[in-house]
Order: C-alpha cells, then sequence, then structure tokens
C-alpha cells in the first residue's frame, strides 16, 4: 500500500514537472518570442505576449465604450445619437492610448519618456483647442438637456434666425433675409440667447404708432383693434389689444399688442398692418404728427469793446 501510495506521488510530481516545465515553459517561450530593441534598462522587447495583450485589451474596451455609449444615448432620438459619433470616436481615441501606455507598463517597459512628451503635447493641443473643446461641451448640453430644438426662434447679436440644424460644434440658422448664421455652440452658454419659442410656439408682437393731440382717441382705438380683429396672421386668442401709453411731446402714443404663431414672418405682418392702418386714419382725418419742438431765441446787447477796455483800465 505504501508502495502504491509513492507511486502515485512519483506519478503526481512527474505530471506537474511536465506541465510546469515543458507544457507552461513552451507556453512562455513561445508568449517572450519577438524583437528586442536597445540595451540595459532602455532596452525594449516587443514580444508576441504584449501583442496578445494588448488585443484583449482592446477588445475589452471595445465591449466597455458601447455599454457606455448605449447607456448615454439610448433615451435620445435617432438624430441625436448620431450627432454623438465623433464625440465617442475621439474618446475611444484617447481610451485606447490610455490602454496601450498602461499595458506597456505592466510588461515591464519604461514609459517615463513618452508620458513626458505625451503630457507635453496635450497641453499645447489643448491650448490650441480650447474653443473647440468648449464648442462640443456646448453642443452637448444642448442635446442633454434639450434647451434648443430645430425650428426655434432665436435672436443672437440683434440677429434673429430660425433654426435648422444643431450639431456638436455649431448650431446653423436661417434669418429673415434668407442668410445663413453659424453659431458657435459654447455661446449657448457663456452668452445670452433670446429663445422666442422655448416655452411655446407663440410670441407677443406689438405695433407703435402716435397720433396728434385733438384726435379722437376711441375712434383711433377702434380702428387699431378692427385692423388686428381682420389681419390673417394673428390669433384671435388671446385677443388682440390696444394699450393707450404715455402723453408724448409730439403725439399721443399707442401700441397695438396680438399674439401670432409665425414670430419669424411677423416684420411682413406689422408691414400689412402698417399700410392698412395709414389708409384708415387718412380716411378718418387721424394724422401722425412729424416730431415739434419750440424754439425760444434770447436777443441780447451785442458785445460792446470800449467797455471792457474801460474796465481793464480801471
Amino acid at each position: 500500500m505504501v508502495k502504491i501510495l509513492s507511486m502515485i506521488q512519483d506519478t503526481q510530481s512527474k505530471v506537474e514537472e511536465i506541465i510546469e516545465v515543458d507544457i507552461w515553459g513552451g507556453i512562455k517561450d513561445f508568449l517572450n518570442l519577438g524583437l528586442k530593441y536597445g540595451e540595459g534598462e532602455n532596452t525594449i522587447n516587443i514580444t508576441i505576449g504584449l501583442l496578445l495583450l494588448l488585443t484583449v485589451a482592446f477588445l475589452l474596451t471595445g465591449v466597455v465604450l458601447k455599454w457606455f455609449r448605449t447607456l448615454i444615448t439610448r433615451r435620445m432620438a435617432s438624430d441625436d445619437q448620431l450627432k454623438f459619433v465623433s464625440v465617442f470616436k475621439f474618446i475611444r481615441y484617447v481610451v485606447y492610448m490610455v490602454v496601450i501606455l498602461l499595458t506597456m507598463s505592466a510588461a515591464g517597459i519604461d514609459i517615463t519618456l513618452l508620458l513626458t512628451a505625451s503630457a507635453a503635447l496635450f497641453v499645447g493641443l489643448g491650448l490650441a483647442l480650447q474653443e473647440l473643446f468648449q464648442d462640443v461641451i456646448g453642443g452637448i448640453f444642448i442635446i442633454i438637456d434639450k434647451s434648443l430644438h430645430v425650428g426655434d426662434i432665436i435672436e443672437v447679436d440683434n440677429k434673429v434666425g430660425k433654426v435648422f440644424e444643431i450639431k456638436l460644434r455649431t448650431t446653423r440658422a436661417i434669418t429673415r433675409d434668407d442668410k445663413v448664421i453659424i453659431i458657435p455652440n459654447h455661446k449657448f452658454i457663456s452668452d445670452i440667447i433670446y429663445n422666442y419659442t422655448q416655452n411655446h410656439k407663440t410670441t407677443r408682437e406689438q405695433i407703435k404708432i402716435g397720433i396728434a393731440y385733438g384726435s379722437n382717441v376711441v375712434l383711433a382705438t377702434k380702428i387699431l383693434e378692427d385692423i388686428a380683429a381682420g389681419q390673417k396672421g394673428l390669433l384671435k386668442s388671446p385677443k388682440p389689444f390696444v394699450i393707450f401709453e404715455d402723453f408724448g411731446d409730439s403725439a399721443l402714443l399707442f401700441s397695438l399688442n396680438f399674439y401670432t404663431a409665425d414670430s419669424f414672418n411677423v416684420p411682413k405682418i406689422k408691414s400689412e398692418m402698417r399700410y392698412k392702418l395709414d389708409a384708415e386714419f387718412r380716411k378718418s382725418n387721424i394724422s401722425i404728427p412729424f416730431p415739434q419742438r419750440d424754439i425760444h431765441i434770447i436777443q441780447q446787447k451785442p458785445f460792446q469793446h470800449s467797455n471792457a477796455t474801460n474796465t481793464e483800465a480801471n
């Protein structure tokens, strides 16, 4: 029985020796095959094992990034998801670079010099592309918090435009004179932007007008209300209304306030209404006065040189 146990132990030790020396040793030798550069501490070994490790790291990183992208964009519209393609490509390149450096460091390669050069490079790129990164971050915020949509009417730098395209770096809008304005997305973070249709599609507009003192203000108010009631493009509810704003220097100041769902084309609507108002005021003998000023000229005695001379002599 003792001999049998001794034979089993000898057989087990031989099997372990064969696995450790022959099989695992052969695998190690195979993984250590590769190219060698340099001597001493600066030696760089590019082996089959290092390449396999990089491949596995790339595959795992790709799976994690795909899961991360799905987690972020799963509730977004398909158009918004497409806008993140370039962002995730950039993130993937950066992550892959980090994985390569970590894998090389784990394999015993000194990457200090490489990290120093990379840090200087990234600092230079960061300073050069600072505004670009701000635009991209602004675009991400716009897409995530839905602060801007295609079709919104916005005012930027005293220019009114209708948004027709939102990208990660820029937003494009067409102005009322059919010109395209390209807006860097960082402006939506740092500057004040007026969004006429953020809460709803309707806006309140107004036409200001002055009539001569002594005119029939009741009749003028009725004309303004009738013009608004018959004008196309104006909402019936809320109802247009007139405000007697002030007694001006040269005229009685009124404003006609109305609501419209087409604020982008409101200058055309206002123009049509002004034509009608001018015609109706002429029929009703209500005049729109010119600015008036009273000038008082005070006549003084002419300057006497002799008086000044006598004063100086005394």
